[in-house]
């Protein structure tokens, strides 16, 4: 699950990437009205390793790690 907050009305997105930069997933690619979120993230066409994700909402962009373990 992530959990993530829109502070004003905006097209909303969330992509998962690989080592290499190849991006691998689009989680979520949408208009959101302002509120606080929570996305179910079904990783099981992924195999086990270190991801980042990249969530982009108006002017805002923020990248996180993540670690896939299975």
């Amino acid at each position: 699950k992530m959990k993530y907050s829109v502070p004003q009305n905006g097209l909303v997105t969330i992509k998962v990437f690989d080592l290499t930069g190849q991006e691998v997933a689009t989680l979520l690619d949408e208009v959101k009205e302002p509120g606080n979120y929570e996305l179910d993230f079904n990783a099981a066409g992924l195999s086990s390793g270190v991801y980042f994700y990249k969530m982009t909402a108006n002017d805002f962009t923020q990248v996180k790690k993540m670690s896939i373990l299975k």
